[in-house]
């Protein structure tokens, strides 16, 4: 028989809406794994149990009382979503993995904890992430390191880490997670999950904290492509004071609805040069598009190689602007020293970069995105789908990215891993990162897929398609 931690996330929510699962229940099984197993994992920086079984007993009255009165009920009522803690949940510690943070406590929700809210789900706690999520692996001076329970030398990739950690780990059916330059992609791909990076404005980054460059965006975490695609309706929606608001779906439409649908014949570029000069692609990742690639082919698609030049311009942008966010983070004053050293290095170089050449890169990003928009996917002729390497290696050892002596050397390195995320957080388009590939030593490799701004809907689609011919949710850490 299958624990718990075994169903998905909308087998559970099923189990609580027929009765023949208690939220209690699944709630406990949840705290009693981590209890047991987040020390080893790095999964969270803060727990909530307090909270958790108070919303899993009223969660467990409400769907009695939906039951007797025939109500429907959120798609994951009942189901525990931790939050990462670069997000704030009202009277909950919000450290952004910092120990300049320590003892910060949220007066506010953000829209879209609000939205998880809404949705009934249970706040198991807040998972790890490196320091304002600033690198593409999750270690601080707050908890352990965050590693993929694949193999425990090696890390769970950043900064959504111990959210990827935790539903990997079978911590947690599913997770809240966000993504500035792979944030959520890359710890897909390292722990064999699946994660969509949104399209811009499709969920709100407000009330406080915007990300006024654009990048940044909420988004799920899962093992399957329907409990992702779920979560992302439950957190998705415009609020007051956005900047940005992706299209909606048509009336009557859902995402998780988008992945019982078949995905029609599709055009796919297939890109494995990094567009960043002087990065070597393993031969893994190579092999992971590879079989892809021959894999879409048999389901009927078009495939097609492209090339994009590698452009130091684009690099050059993206690490002023990475910089100038840096040096926005909330910091006490003197509590500077208090800082890692990339933190630090970053927060100094985006003090020096002028309002013009923060206001140049911006303009360089939203130039690239009209090049791909017009150039390489416009609608009816373009192609609808570019496939890539999620990163450029398999997952790495616990603190090889991490250079406290160089930091400066540490931020090219993680850009040598991480060549192709980035683009589409530039960009704003959709992306998606898909476990289809495991290396000869079991250790998993995710690919990307990235569609017209807006259009998370056909990556869904095509995810689930690949998800029903490359089966991945029984390759799960037996061990766990």
């Amino acid at each position: 028989m299958a624990e718990l931690h075994d169903l998905t996330a909308l087998e559970q929510a099923e189990g609580i809406r027929t009765g023949q699962l208690s939220p209690v229940e699944l709630t406990e099984h949840y705290l009693a794994r981590i209890d047991r197993l987040d020390e080893t994992l790095g999964a969270f920086l803060t727990r909530t149990p307090e909270i958790a079984r108070k919303q899993a007993a009223d969660a467990e009255s409400e769907a009695a009382a939906a039951r007797r009165e025939g109500r429907a009920l959120p798609p994951l009522f009942g189901v525990p979503v931790p939050v990462k803690d670069l997000n704030q949940v009202a009277g909950v510690r919000c450290t952004m993995g910092s120990q300049a943070l320590a003892d910060r406590i949220a007066d506010t929700d953000d829209h879209v904890v609000g939205k998880l809210r809404d949705g009934g789900t249970i706040l198991l706690g807040k998972t790890n992430t490196p320091e304002f999520g600033l690198p593409c692996y999750t270690e601080n001076a707050l908890a352990p390191p965050a590693r993929t329970p694949w193999d425990l030398t090696r890390s769970a990739g950043g900064s959504s880490g111990g959210a990827a950690a935790a539903v990997a780990g079978g911590l947690a059916p599913l997770a809240h997670a966000s993504d500035g330059g792979g944030s959520i992609r890359i710890p897909a791909s390292l722990c064999g999950l699946y994660g969509i990076k949104p399209s811009r404005g499709r969920i709100s980054p407000g009330p406080l904290l915007h990300d006024v460059s654009g990048l940044g965006t909420s988004g799920p975490l899962a093992r399957t492509v329907a409990d992702a695609a779920t979560l992302l309706d439950v957190m998705a929606g415009p609020m007051p004071g956005d900047p940005f608001a992706a299209p909606a779906l048509p009336p009557g439409e859902t995402f998780a609805g988008h992945a019982r649908r078949d995905p029609g014949r599709l055009r796919i570029a297939v890109l494995t040069e990094a567009p960043i000069p002087g990065v070597e692609v393993h031969a893994d990742c190579r092999a992971a598009v590879a079989g892809t690639t021959a894999l879409l082919t048999e389901l009927g698609h078009e495939t097609e190689e492209l090339s994009l030049p590698a452009d130091e311009g684009i690099l050059l942008a993206f690490t002023r602007v990475w910089s100038v966010m840096a040096a926005l983070r909330p910091v006490p004053p003197g509590s500077e020293e208090q800082l890692m050293p990339l933190t630090r290095y970053l927060r100094a170089r985006g003090d020096e970069i002028s309002g013009p050449s923060f206001a140049s890169s911006l303009h360089a990003f939203r130039m690239l995105g009209q090049t791909v928009a017009d150039g390489l996917m416009p609608p009816d002729t373009g192609y609808d789908v570019i496939l890539s390497p999620t990163v450029a290696a398999p997952p790495p050892l616990v603190g090889t990215l991490r250079n406290d002596a160089d930091p400066q050397a540490e931020f090219a390195a993680i850009g040598r891993f991480t060549p192709f995320s980035a683009l589409f957080n530039v960009t704003g388009q959709p992306a998606v990162s898909v476990p289809l590939h495991w290396t000869a030593e079991g250790l998993p490799i995710g690919v990307m897929l990235a569609g017209r701004y807006g259009d998370e809907a056909t990556l869904i689609s095509l995810s689930a398609q690949l998800e029903r011919a490359r089966p991945w949710i029984a390759r799960t850490p037996s061990v766990w």
